[in-house]
């Protein structure tokens, strides 16, 4: 049985109606019925749009929940200053990209927007609030934005970690029946108050015993550290998958047998093409430059191996496709299905598809990209700024298609990147016919039947599976 110890009248605001403010209010919301929420942001657009029924991100479950709370304790506003003054809670879930220039470029946070938002806070705030780092940020962002604020003379405001563990696609559900959530504050009087208001409003569904507290650098190191981890175990299995296929082995196989100890379990050890996301090689390439600073330069070379094993199997997946299709692809049309970085979401951040499509534009082939989810402005503004190319350049190599069957017209390969449930029951009969002869096929999500497609006579790769004996492999990949 949950206790139910929210307090009547409770003002929370969120700044940031992104993928992670947005879902995780929304849920609040519905659980928490006397509780206001008010998420704010600066986009007039994005907040137009949460108004509305075309919601700006898609995530299965969430137009439901936004739906039945909206209008009634959930709310969607560009009046940032009012959301902060009302507030008793300060969420902020603003964007922390890595840094693309300066000291830290490629590695370190860009807490810019962060900076902002805490200033913002401390310019307008009238009375004490509680300030809680939604964003992933580094080890001692609290202590920093405490500075800020007490700066400003806001010394009675406290400062939290509290990291979310969403995963795209599925996000709705773990906010619903989180493993856990974490929060971490000052070890004060005043730290451990501003927790347990925190504790309370997550106590209306989550059970105590899922509510952990630890100090507030522990949080905030914690979120960086489980997503290292999460994705050392996919570079991990892609790097079997390389052995697999030079011996013969089949991933899937190798997985099965190694999941099934109850130490390792078999959470995310499917073999792909790999990772993507806003969260994985952010939040590694974060915990490097961390490890850096602190001159632990063995322990950061560590960690960037996974990012590095990483890149090499989206080179990889590439390379066969180029010696697959007889040592070029110049010229030649390749389906590519699915631009998102996983099913079930919108969302194209550190897709696997990008670098596959730059890669595939600088070798000159023809590439026709379907996916069900993405729009069209965001693949053409991915593209665009992968190649450095203007978007005429680069529409004269991508054709962006309503269908995988029109993206398979006339192809001499099909490449899975998404692995979207309905490539799974497409008519590849059908599709071949309207393909050029011989008919490749590179799963690389391992989600096809690569014996009912050997029969229907195409020719297969398949990550981390025996190479297909009519598969040009005299180059090693």
């Amino acid at each position: 049985m949950v206790s139910n110890p929210v307090q009547t009248g409770l003002k929370i605001c969120c700044i940031g109606a992104g993928y992670v403010g947005g879902p995780t209010m929304a849920m609040m919301a519905l659980k928490c019925p006397e509780v206001t929420v008010m998420i704010v942001d600066i986009s007039v657009p994005r907040i137009a749009a949460w108004n509305s029924d075309e919601l700006p991100i898609y995530e299965p479950g969430l137009d439901k929940v936004v739906k039945a709370c909206r209008g009634k304790n959930l709310f969607f506003s560009t009046e940032v200053d009012q959301g902060i003054r009302d507030a008793d809670i300060i969420f902020v879930a603003v964007n922390t990209p890595t840094k693309k220039v300066g000291m830290g470029a490629g590695r370190a946070a860009d807490l810019t927007y962060w900076e902002l938002a805490a200033r913002r806070i401390a310019s307008v705030a009238e009375t004490p609030k509680v300030v809680v780092e939604k964003s992933t940020v580094p080890i001692k962002t609290a202590e920093a934005i405490s500075a800020v604020l007490h700066g400003a003379g806001k010394t009675r405001f406290d400062v939290l970690s509290n990291p979310e563990f969403l995963a795209e696609g599925t996000a709705m559900t773990d906010l619903d029946n989180p493993d856990r959530v974490l929060i971490g504050g000052n070890m004060n009087e005043s730290g451990n108050a501003a927790v347990a208001k925190l504790a309370d409003v997550y106590a209306h569904w989550v059970p105590r015993e899922r509510i952990l507290t630890t100090n507030v650098w522990s949080s905030e190191l914690s979120k960086l550290v489980a997503n290292s981890f999460l994705a050392q175990r996919v570079s991990s299995i892609n790097a079997v998958s390389a052995i697999c296929e030079a011996s013969g082995a089949d991933v899937d196989e190798v997985a099965r047998a190694v999941g099934m100890d109850s130490r390792i379990g078999s959470k995310f050890l499917k073999a792909s093409v790999g990772f993507g996301g806003s969260c994985f090689q952010k939040d590694i390439l974060n915990l490097v430059y961390l490890c850096q600073s602190m001159g632990l330069a063995d322990v950061a070379e560590y960690f960037h191996s996974v990012v590095t094993m990483n890149d090499r199997q989206k080179e990889r997946f590439v390379s066969r496709i180029i010696h697959g299709l007889f040592n070029t692809v110049t010229g030649k049309r390749i389906a590519l299905l699915g631009f998102a970085f996983k099913k079930d979401t919108g969302d194209t951040r550190e897709s696997a598809s990008i670098e596959i499509c730059r890669r595939l534009i600088e070798e000159r082939a023809s590439v026709c990209i379907y996916d069900p989810k993405v729009e069209a402005d965001q693949i053409w503004m991915d593209l665009t700024a992968a190649t450095k190319l203007d978007k005429t350049e680069v529409q004269k190599y991508v054709t962006l298609c309503d269908s995988a069957y029109e993206a398979a017209l006339g192809a001499h390969a099909l490449a899975i990147a998404t692995e979207w449930d309905e490539f799974k029951t497409l008519d590849y009969d059908k599709i071949q016919e309207d393909m050029v002869k011989p008919s490749f096929v590179f799963d690389g999500r391992n989600v096809l039947d690569h014996g009912a497609l050997r029969e229907l006579g195409y020719i297969v790769y398949a990550i981390g599976k025996p190479l297909d004996p009519k598969l040009n492999t005299s180059i090693n990949c």
